[in-house]
Order: structure tokens, then C-alpha cells, then sequence
């Protein structure tokens, strides 16, 4: 293996770390989050959650188990720029079939190990979710502050409309056997949900289909009268990166949904859906990120271990009476899921689908079903 070269990390607060490239060559910014996940690190890296922002992972080795082309959550990678404090370049796995810095490099990942993430984190902690800079090409620690500063932000940006597919596919894989274990496959009657992609999940895919459902996805930009034509029995929002205020076309098609249809929303998803019927999202800090959150459903008093990947938050203060809080984040008290008290419409903040994470929420696609099911039954 050759030498490895020198890459810098810079933030729009001054500071600037030294270390080694791992990815690509060239000199990526965008919005620095850090994620607490111990594994995952795939699924983490082609989550279209992630565009617009450079990750950094707090867990201080990262690539032992290699790439598993079978584990990617959509068809390339996402986030600007990656930061780890050790990669491990000799992956033990024997589903592996490329280590994870060779991988990067092919995804065009800038990327750089070496680092003091501990401190990076305590500074995004205290900062918040900062801007940042990573090269291999630029080693001037002014210039590349400078650069850190003129990175834009999510604020006020659709990115959902980037990451979105470009025109509407139909998705009928699902999981082998009975796995997730806690999310029995269903053989029985086929329900017909249309996903509006702004950034959607393969295991979400996966899940819906398992609980009984014949998928059609559709860009972000489809019309309700698009999406009506297609006669689905329900609808479902997807996860995605940006800010949700700014996913107007979205907003538009759900605000005719949610009085059509049933409607599940997962993130960004949930976000849409709370706007749609009057309340407010702002922007967190330093956001939710990692698979080891704790919710509690306040509807059954259930403690349940979530994955999260999400900087903008629903604001509990300006949810509407027609709006049941039905979730709370236990780290900070932040809405994590709520339904409508007349419409079938309901929403979680979180990744029932994991990918990385626990399987403690996966029955949320069993309600989904249920509540179709209900609903049907009543006309």
C-alpha cells in the first residue's frame, strides 16, 4: 500500500486538525454532525439523510468488518465528507468484498482519519452542528477557515428534491424468512402504498413490503392528483435530509393526502406532516444522530431504543389540539412521534426500519397496516 496522504479538517470556528486521507482526493463542506453508532457505518454513509453534511464518527474505530454491497441503504454515497479517528484498513467479515477506504475512494468520499473526533464532538456539542472544510489540497490553515465559512448550510435548502429519484419504480423485495423477528411477513392481502421519496431508506422498502404492502415510489415533485391516479390504499412519507419547511412541493401534495388517505410518516416525513397540519420545526444544535436513542410511546408507556438521523425537530409549543403527542426523545424531551385525533395519519421522528440500530420499533409498520385495515373497513 502506498503512503497515505495528508488531509486537513477545518471548521468555520477556527480550528483546524491535521491527518491522513482515507477516501478520495479533493477538497469537500458542508454541515458537520457526529453519530454515536458503534456499527453501521454502510448504512450510515448511503442514508440520503445525510446530504449536505460531513459526518463524524464518534466511535474511534471504523471499516472492521469492510463493505457489503447488500448493506447500502441506496445506490451511492451521501455525505460530503467523512471523518473517523482510526480506519481499519483489514476487515475481518467474510461478507466483506472491498475494505472501507478503498470503497470511499470509489464513491468519490473525501475523506480523513487521524483526528481528535472526541474533541471535534465536544466542540459540535457546544457549537453546534458546525461548517466545515476537508481537503487533501490545502494545507493553509486561514485559507481553508475561510473556505469552511462560505459552505453553505441546510437552512432554507431542498435537498430532499436532490436526493429524490427522478422518476416513479414499483419495489418488491422484502426480508428473508421472518427476520426482523419482532415484525412477522405477511402472506395474506396485498395493500397498495405510494412512498414519496425525499431520501428513502432501502430497508423501509424492505419493511413495508414485509408487513404486506405492493410499493410504488414517486419523486418528491408528484402531484397529489399524480398520486391519487395511481389508486393506493394509503400513503407513506419518507426520511430525508434538509430543512422540511423548505420541501414545498411535498408539503403541498400531503396537505390533499392527509384528508384522502391514510398516511405514515418516518423523519422528515414526520416533520412534513406536523407542518402540514400548522406546527413549526426549527433546527436543532447539533441534531439526533446514532442508533442508540431511547423514545418512549406515551400511548403504552413503552421505552423503546431507536436509530436517529435527523438536525431539524417538530416544536412541541406550536402543535395544534388536533395533534396527539404520541413519542418523546428521553435524551432532551424533543417530539419523536405524534397522530391526528380524527384523520389516520400518524408520524414517528425515528427509524423503526433501524439499518443501523436496534429492532425495537419495527412493529410501527404492522400499525401502519392495521390502521389501512381499519380504515378500509369503515367505508
Amino acid at each position: 500500500m502506498s503512503e497515505s496522504k495528508q488531509a486537513w479538517l477545518a471548521l468555520e470556528n477556527g480550528e483546524v486538525f491535521e491527518g491522513l486521507s482515507v477516501g478520495a482526493e479533493g477538497e469537500k463542506g458542508g454541515e458537520l454532525v457526529f453519530n454515536t453508532a458503534m456499527t453501521g457505518y454502510q448504512e450510515i454513509l448511503t442514508d440520503p439523510s445525510y446530504a449536505g453534511q460531513a459526518v463524524c464518527m464518534t466511535y474511534p474505530m471504523i471499516g472492521n468488518y469492510g463493505i457489503c454491497p447488500e448493506d447500502s441503504e441506496s445506490a451511492r454515497a451521501w455525505p460530503e465528507a467523512f471523518v473517523m479517528r482510526e480506519v481499519c484498513r483489514t476487515p475481518s467479515n467474510h461478507r466483506s468484498q472491498m475494505t472501507l477506504p478503498d470503497w470511499l475512494m470509489e464513491q468519490g468520499i473525501v475523506a480523513i482519519e487521524g483526528v481528535d473526533t472526541r474533541r471535534i464532538t465536544h466542540m459540535v456539542r457546544e457549537h453546534g452542528s458546525l461548517r466545515c472544510i476537508v481537503s487533501t489540497e490545502d494545507s493553509d490553515p486561514k485559507s481553508l477557515v475561510q473556505k469552511a465559512k462560505q459552505v453553505p448550510g441546510t437552512a432554507g435548502r431542498d435537498l430532499a428534491a436532490e436526493v429524490s429519484c427522478k422518476k416513479p419504480y414499483t419495489w418488491n423485495e422484502g426480508y428473508e424468512g421472518s427476520y426482523p423477528t419482532e415484525m412477522p411477513m405477511v402472506h395474506d392481502e396485498r395493500l397498495k402504498v405510494v412512498a414519496i421519496d425525499t431520501g428513502i431508506k432501502r430497508n423501509i422498502l424492505r419493511s413495508l413490503v414485509h408487513v404486506g404492502f405492493d410499493v410504488t415510489v414517486v419523486p418528491s415533485s408528484t402531484s397529489a392528483d399524480e398520486i391519487l391516479a395511481l389508486d393506493p390504499d394509503c400513503i407513506f412519507l419518507s426520511n430525508g435530509p434538509g430543512d422540511p419547511s423548505a420541501a414545498k412541493s411535498v408539503i403541498e401534495s400531503a396537505s390533499v393526502l392527509v384528508s384522502k388517505k391514510p398516511v405514515f410518516g418516518i423523519c422528515l416525513g414526520h416533520q412534513i406532516l406536523s407542518i402540514v397540519f400548522g406546527a413549526k420545526t426549527f433546527k436543532m444544535p447539533f441534531g439526533h444522530h446514532g442508533a442508540n436513542h431511547p423514545v418512549r410511546d406515551e400511548t403504552t408507556g413503552r421505552v423503546e431504543i431507536s436509530s436517529q438521523n435527523h438536525s431539524y425537530a417538530v416544536e412541541l409549543e406550536s402543535m395544534p389540539k388536533e395533534l396527539e403527542l404520541t413519542h418523546i426523545n428521553l435524551n432532551d424531551n424533543t417530539v419523536a412521534g405524534m397522530r391526528h385525533r380524527q384523520l389516520p395519519v400518524f408520524s414517528v421522528q425515528y427509524h423503526p426500519e433501524a439499518a443501523p440500530g436496534p429492532l425495537d420499533s419495527t412493529h410501527l409498520f404492522m400499525r401502519f397496516r392495521e390502521l389501512v385495515l381499519d380504515q378500509r373497513s369503515k367505508v
